[in-house]
């Protein structure tokens, strides 16, 4: 009788599992005529399994760029049972675009708008046995067996059994949290601040055309934020995951709410972005023609993005003829912007419409704004960078700093990535080195288009910055 229990639990599992995912149900059979019934044997117990929930929720999240494998060609067989989610490829893989960021899918806040499938959630599975859940996940349309090793699959199922968590519980309709800001802020100062930064502005999570910061997520997206504040970020193995450190279910809420306090734009850093490659910023298409004005000057010869780039006609000095770019292969002839600081932002707007320097058909109001607030607010770099290209500043200051922030992607020597994209090598001491005027830039105000923390927004000082630019210079340059 013991295992009889056993297989029809297994079975209703599954059976569970496969409706959420869409499974239609199959017709009733005629009931079989009563066989003699055998004696059972003691059915052996089920195994425990043993693994990583943690992961189980990256992979939940999204376990093509957990495992870092290839998207199937094809949208998973169970995404053309339905047609009000018109996404496809990838997004038909992720466990979260069925069931949702609150596990419950059509039940809960995918019951309507674009991420609707009418797939039911995996919250019907929680505090199941995890053999059994490991069982549906190779099971039928919803065999995922193919695509992820047996500890992967093991390592979700834990996840499903016993790491679900109702975020629903603490946030209201209007997606406000329920906590204590204050309380949350102590959450936030003490595991978040030293990547986000004091005001989450640290990382955008998205381009400059449509920024997302810490509290974007928070303001826009709740569900998620908790889910990922919990588990961490699938492929980012540097950020932790708050339920190892032992957050409690209270702690989730205050830190939500403190996080819904927080700014969701970053006015100079986003500007910075677009003077160094707007093009890039916000995932624009290079106009066809070189920008109007690079006819009238003869001695830079670049020509396409480059002739859009505001750093290539004003020089990361922003002095432009009158700085860096006096000489060598990237003098224009254009003057420098620095002078422009004072101006009003009605001034800068103008001037950023004038004849044939309108931008305005390619940037919008937002992005004309930030550029305004970059310039507004551009440093005189010569107390920091010499004309011979050292830094006034010190290296050891600068080694704490970086081994704090940048040698988690750069490496401890800064040789963990090649910037260059032809057959040479750029590491961070080689930028450090052949252009400190450029490296203080992207200290101060990050990489466009990439997850890069910008210095300003994690308060650090403009000798601060000098001094990691410093120590930069001590780096392998190849």
């Amino acid at each position: 009788m013991k295992k009889i229990l056993i297989v029809t639990g297994l079975l209703l599992v599954v059976a569970a599992v496969l409706v959420a995912c869409g499974a239609p149900a199959a017709p009733a059979t005629e009931a079989p005529a009563a066989a003699t019934v055998v004696p059972a044997t003691e059915a052996p117990a089920m195994p425990e399994l043993s693994g990583d929930p943690i992961r189980g929720g990256l992979l939940y999240d999204d376990w093509i760029k957990t495992l870092g494998v290839d998207t199937p060609a094809e949208n998973q067989p169970l995404w053309a049972t339905q047609t009000t989610n018109t996404r496809s490829g990838k997004d038909s893989w992720r466990c979260k675009e069925c069931h949702g960021w609150d596990y419950k899918g059509v039940e809960g806040a995918y019951s309507k708008g674009s991420h609707m499938t009418g797939f039911v959630g995996v919250a019907q599975v929680a505090d199941k046995d995890s053999n059994e859940i490991l069982a549906a996940l190779k099971s039928g349309d919803h065999d995922f067996s193919a695509y992820m090793d047996d500890q992967a699959l093991t390592d979700l199922a834990l996840f499903l059994s016993g790491y679900q968590f109702d975020a629903s519980a603490f946030i209201n309709a209007d997606k406000k949290s329920t906590g204590d800001a204050a309380a949350g802020q102590t959450v936030y100062e003490e595991n978040c601040i030293d990547c986000h930064g004091p005001e989450g502005l640290s990382m955008n999570f998205a381009d400059d055309g449509g920024p997302e910061y810490y509290g974007t997520i928070a303001l826009d997206n709740p569900l998620e934020f908790t889910h990922k504040v919990r588990f961490g970020q699938p492929s980012v193995a540097d950020m932790p995951s708050m339920v190892d450190a032992g957050l409690d279910d209270v702690a989730y809420a205050d830190l939500l709410a403190y996080a819904q306090t927080l700014p969701t734009s970053s006015p100079v850093t986003e500007g910075a972005h677009l003077y160094d490659n707007w093009t890039k910023a916000i995932g624009a298409d290079v106009p066809a023609e070189n920008q109007p004005l690079w006819a009238t000057q003869t001695t830079n010869t670049r020509t396409g993005n480059d002739t859009w780039r505001c750093k290539e006609c004003h020089g990361w000095d922003y002095l432009g003829v009158d700085g860096r770019y006096a000489s060598g292969s990237h003098m224009t002839g254009f003057p420098g912007v620095i002078s422009s600081a004072g101006k009003t932002p009605e001034e800068l707007v103008a001037a950023l419409k004038g004849e044939n320097h309108d931008f305005s058909p390619y940037l919008g109001d937002a992005q004309m704004n930030a550029l305004v607030s970059f310039i507004q607010q551009m440093q005189d770099l010569k107390p920091y960078i010499n004309d011979d290209k050292t830094v006034n500043g010190d290296a050891e200051k600068g080694k704490v700093l970086f081994n704090g922030t940048c040698a988690m992607c750069h490496g401890e020597d800064g040789t963990a990535i090649d910037f260059d994209d032809g057959e040479g090598v750029e590491y961070v001491g080689t930028l450090a080195a052949d252009n400190p005027w450029e490296g203080f830039n992207k200290i101060a105000y990050g990489q466009p288009a990439a997850p890069m923390p910008a210095g300003i927004n994690l308060g650090w000082s403009w000798q601060d910055i000098a001094d990691l630019l410093a120590y930069a210079q001590t780096l392998p340059i190849k």
